[in-house]
């Protein structure tokens, strides 16, 4: 263990943990734009930059390991301006289209121009414009907006494994493309959205059906229906309706989800969805309540068991249900019936 000071105040951490660490698990606020705690750190936006006594120029947060005795200012006059230089280079190849922007409310380079009271760029001159890229079915890039991060990039690579996205080029026309800058749709992407999960910007937006801004939202947890891995989700829902669906930092997830829990949620609200338990009478079938469901379930089963034995019963449980649950309906076949007739479908 190792101690420094931060803002005056003393904290303790393993070494090896980086300054941005310590400061958070004393509570201390830095901005940070390309940072993931689930990614290598490779400090390029420089948003983070930090004022360590003795040393000669200012340091990356992120990437920067604390060291026993060191004195850190996170929010020093030098620092503030610093900060405010990257934003004001950042401003200068932006679109300042904050008003209609989709991402507004949960655009971190909106929320810290507002911090710095960053309105506009002092820079004048070219601007990059790219064409948006809407061949994908689920989001849109659009790179006339991207400050260069990289999360999209490393999140795609390190944690996803597909390796659809990359830079190109270099200098004032370096931008995030596919192979051959072909577009999405000729990628090896999969859709999975994780990348525009992390996007701090308005240049990976998903195909919203519906018109919301996130401050008229309310997130609900949840975890996705579609699988047993269990991931964890937060359903942004405005007026009882689910707009959007974000990954959570589930045991099981950490923070990624796949095509269908990021993006097929329309299930939920549609008007042939089954609400109630339907029973067949006269050959018609009709609404039934939970208790009449089972009771026919029950009086049915051992009806076939008592006259046909318990071989004449099988079982087949789904992948939509929980690993949990899918264990439940063996051990009820297998305990509780008496058969081993059990399947399950390997997917949907």
């Amino acid at each position: 263990m190792i101690t420094l000071t931060i803002n005056g105040l003393e904290v303790q951490v393993e070494e090896g943990t980086t300054i941005l660490q310590a400061a958070k698990k004393i509570g201390i606020d830095i901005p940070t734009f390309c940072h993931d705690p689930r990614l290598v750190p490779h400090g390029s936006c420089r948003i983070c930059v930090v004022e360590v006594e003795g040393a000669r120029n200012l340091q990356a947060s992120c990437t920067t390991p604390a060291a026993q005795g060191m004195k850190v200012t996170t929010e020093s006059d030098v620092v503030v301006e610093s900060r405010k230089g990257v934003l004001d280079l950042i401003l200068a190849n932006h679109p300042l289209d904050c008003l209609t922007c989709q991402k507004a409310g949960r655009c971190t380079l909106q929320d810290l121009c507002y911090r710095y009271d960053i309105k506009e760029s002092s820079f004048e001159g070219e601007r990059k414009e790219y064409e948006i890229d809407d061949s994908n079915p689920f989001y849109y890039s659009d790179q006339s907006k991207c400050i260069l991060c990289g999360k999209c990039v490393y999140v795609c690579s390190q944690l996803q494994g597909t390796e659809a996205i990359g830079f190109a080029e270099r200098g004032f026309t370096t931008h995030i493309a596919t192979p051959f800058d072909k577009g999405l749709e000729h990628s090896t992407c999969v859709s999975c959205g994780n990348c525009v999960a992390v996007c701090p910007v308005g240049a990976l937006v998903p195909k919203s059906k519906t018109k919301f801004r996130y401050w008229e939202t309310k997130p609900v947890r949840t975890t996705c229906s579609y699988c047993g891995v269990g991931c964890q989700m937060d359903l942004l829902v405005k007026d009882n309706k689910i707009v959007e669906v974000l990954p959570a930092d589930g045991p099981s997830n950490h923070g990624l989800l796949c095509v269908k829990g990021r993006f097929a949620y329309n299930f939920v609200g549609h008007p042939d969805r089954l609400k109630t338990p339907l029973i067949r009478k006269d050959g018609e079938l009709v609404e039934a309540s939970w208790d009449e469901a089972y009771d026919l379930i029950v009086s049915k089963v051992n009806e076939i068991k008592g006259e046909f034995g318990p071989d004449a019963i099988a079982g087949f449980s789904s992948a939509r249900g929980l690993n949990e649950e899918n264990y439940l309906m063996q051990k009820l076949m297998r305990g509780v019936i008496g058969t081993n007739n059990i399947d399950h479908c390997a997917r949907l």
